[in-house]
């Protein structure tokens, strides 16, 4: 497991700044965009992240991206272990990976982690403190060196608990964050604010919010609205609500692009009053397809795209030690796609279009099956759902040598086949063999 911990700082710039709870529920909101294990436990946001470590390029490349994006959350401290509170101890106390890696630093044993640590970073172990300095405990490690069955007798339950989970010895629970279904933030300003531009430094922080919520959402904004109010007592001359709604030509979330757009419709609004409160909903949203990521982790870390990473190392090992697989323009399923050299450009292709899907895995020879009748089996009788697709070609492609020499022709008719357990497989009869044979040839994802 992999669990890190992020602790805001207070007093100090967050998004919401007016209560910790709100400023939590936006941290938890962002924290969405890399993993649905997102819980908010004590006064920090919890995330578990081992299904996203591949997703998201690798140990150290997870690891950068939200150190350095937690900042403009006013995130104080980041800290990694093998679980929760284990991960939030080590944040409070401002612990990181000590020079090691971060996954060599969650695999070390969880005292070597904890013992040094002092009290306070466990929340259980407030209310005994005074109790625990009398008895000399000044670090976890000396708490769990004394003996259980006193503990157990002389402080409450949660404690003995809260020890048990920190170190690995007794399963914890979360209530897991869910995003909400609209987005309204309201921020109160420090002081009253004249100018019209001057707003952009509250409403961003606002937008930094509107952000995390469409990252979670995977979705981009087409349109949001920016409202204030001022003084109650000048309510009769500011009116009781003032807005200003930006569009977007494109769904984005990007928060420098949503700043400066938002920038630019400020300076064209003069305040009739002083305003002490600004509100920012989203009106439109689409959802915003996500970029692939390369396969390589490294080029996720240093934003460098596949295509020059192969290229490099193909001029330092060689253009015929890295290939890569490219589309044929052939109609037989086995020679669809070849593997050449990664520094050509591939071939163009003619637009052609199957009458039939095809399979997203190809078997490396195709499975001779058993036939029941007239129906071919493969863990139960297939149903055939559509086809024939006739595949006839191949005459031309002549291999071996000249005395053996043959060709790779096909005479195929392929069809789309249901089989109860195996799911939906590619399958097809050779219609020149004397028995009508059928075989398996790929199945569909």
């Amino acid at each position: 497991m992999l669990w890190t911990a992020l602790c805001l700082s207070l007093p100090g710039p967050c998004p919401v700044s007016k209560p910790l709870a709100e400023a939590l529920q936006w941290l938890a909101t962002w924290a969405l965009q890399f993993t649905p294990r997102v819980a908010i436990i004590e006064s920090a946001v919890v995330l578990e992240l081992s299904q996203s470590v591949r997703l998201l390029g690798g140990h150290a490349s997870l690891q950068e991206r939200i150190q350095e994006e937690a900042l403009q959350w006013g995130v104080e401290s980041v800290a990694w272990s093998s679980n929760s509170l284990a991960a939030l101890a080590q944040a409070r106390a401002g612990r990181r990976c000590q020079g090691l890696g971060l996954q060599a630093w969650v695999q070390r044993p969880l005292p070597e982690q904890l013992d040094a640590l002092p009290l306070h970073t466990l929340a259980a172990t407030l209310p005994h403190q005074a109790t625990l300095a009398k008895l000399g405990c000044t670090t976890l490690g000396h708490l769990r060196a004394l003996p259980r069955a006193g503990l157990r007798r002389r402080f409450d339950r949660e404690l003995l608990l809260a020890l048990d989970q920190a170190y690995g010895l007794q399963p914890q629970t979360h209530v897991w964050h869910t995003v909400p279904d609209t987005f309204k933030a309201r921020l109160e300003l420090m002081t009253p604010v004249a100018s019209a531009p001057a707003l952009l430094f509250g409403a961003r922080r606002l937008l930094l919010s509107l952000c995390a919520w469409l990252a979670a959402r995977q979705q981009g904004v087409t349109a949001y609205r920016l409202s204030w109010k001022g003084d109650a007592q000048h309510a009769d001359k500011l009116g009781a609500l003032n807005e200003l709604v930006v569009r977007t030509a494109q769904p984005t979330r990007h928060i420098e692009h949503l700043s400066r757009l938002l920038a630019e419709h400020l300076a064209h609004v003069q305040l009739a009053e002083p305003v002490e409160d600004i509100e920012l909903s989203a009106m439109e949203v689409q959802t915003l397809p996500e970029q692939v990521a390369s396969l390589l982790p490294d080029t996720a870390r240093q934003r460098e795209p596949l295509g020059l990473v192969m290229e490099r190392v193909a001029a330092r090992l060689g253009p015929h030690r890295v290939l890569r697989p490219t589309p044929r323009a052939d109609h037989r399923l086995e020679w669809m796609a070849q593997w050449q050299p990664a520094d050509k450009p591939p071939r163009p292709l003619s637009a052609e279009s199957s009458p039939l899907a095809q399979p997203c895995f190809v078997l490396p020879e195709p499975l001779k099956l058993r036939t029941q009748g007239c129906q071919p089996v493969y863990q139960g009788t297939l149903h055939l759902l559509t086809g024939p697709h006739r595949v006839e070609c191949g005459w031309w492609d002549r291999v071996g040598s000249t005395s053996t020499e043959t060709t790779r022709q096909v005479v195929r008719d392929y069809w789309v086949a249901l089989s109860e357990t195996a799911g939906v497989l590619w399958v097809f009869q050779e219609r020149q063999a004397q028995a009508a044979a059928w075989y398996l040839h790929g199945v569909f994802a």
